[in-house]
């Protein structure tokens, strides 16, 4: 075999690998799960106090990492033929057939086994219980009942709420009034969040029979629940503040965030385009980065 011909096949095998691993990133959702891991650093970050350990939260994100990619992986697994029909998602790796099925259900039930295993060994046994138990929620619950029934958003957004949550009991902490409002301020913020999204590609959802909340229900629905869930986000926001775990740069931060993420929610229920609910899905991801910064800023500045 002449060298230019091996050296063909190096390259071959060298740009599939590249290919493999591309596909194999977007498939674990990394934005997602960068956004999960820093909900569950401010979570431990808040729910440690004084008692900070590096180490201890590196290994918990580790676990929680695994835990999240399996639920992306799983997810896509279960929706390949879905995904196959939405334009958004139809070059997905698993709905484009670039990856193994087979494969990705292997590697998404090692990487739940193996985050849930991990937490219990070296965090804690409440911060594996949660961890399983969102998965079971997210895979087994929430993603086969977008096929029939809208209810699935609220469904969803319970395990979408539990980062902050993971990282708290990391932390040591209990499911006390701290994790309450933690997870309540997450809950409530994905509303308006996910009902942007279902109404920007409501024709997707459509074309694939998915059962998603505007769809069924109509603009107008998703526009009442976006401006509903704002305006109790806002005292659900200052929960943490009453209860003297954070302090006044979150509280302004939190209010100012609230009453935007308010009024651009009026705003997609007056007009409920596709626009406005752009506006919304902006402010929603301009809002959730701020509230966890100032939190964490918070953090320092007490202990110090």
């Amino acid at each position: 075999m002449s060298s230019v011909s091996i050296n063909q096949r190096q390259t071959q095998f060298t740009t599939i690998v590249r290919e493999r691993a591309v596909d194999y990133l977007a498939l674990a959702k990394p934005r997602i799960a960068v956004m999960a891991m820093a909900a569950v650093a401010v979570g431990y970050l808040i729910g440690s106090r004084t008692e900070f350990e590096v180490l201890r939260l590196l290994s918990a994100c580790a676990g929680i990492f695994c835990v999240a990619v399996s639920c992306s992986l799983l997810n896509q697994w279960f929706e390949q033929d879905t995904d196959q029909k939405m334009v958004r998602t139809a070059d997905r790796p698993l709905a484009a057939g670039r990856v193994s099925s087979g494969g990705i259900l292997l590697v998404g039930l090692v990487l739940a086994s193996t985050g849930v295993t991990w937490l219990w060994l070296t965090t804690n046994l409440l911060t594996s219980v949660l961890s399983a138990a969102t998965i079971a929620v997210y895979v087994c619950v929430y993603t086969p009942m977008k096929r029939v029934s809208s209810v699935c958003t609220t469904v969803g957004a319970i395990p979408g709420a539990i980062p902050p949550v993971l990282g708290w009991v990391a932390a040591g902490g209990q499911l006390d009034e701290g994790a309450m409002a933690l997870f309540l301020l997450l809950f409530a913020w994905q509303f308006p969040h996910f009902l942007a999204i279902a109404t920007i590609h409501h024709e997707d959802y459509e074309r694939a029979g998915l059962k998603m909340l505007p769809r069924v229900a109509g603009k107008s629905v998703a526009g009442y629940l976006s401006v509903a869930y704002a305006c109790v986000l806002i005292p659900i926001s200052l929960m943490l503040w009453e209860q003297g775990v954070v302090g006044i740069p979150y509280l302004v931060v939190s209010i100012i965030g609230g009453v935007c993420y308010l009024a651009f929610s009026v705003r997609f229920l007056l007009e409920q385009s596709i626009g406005r609910a752009r506006t919304v899905l902006l402010c929603s991801i301009v809002y959730l980065p701020a509230v966890l910064l100032t939190m964490t800023f918070d953090y320092f500045r007490l202990l110090s």
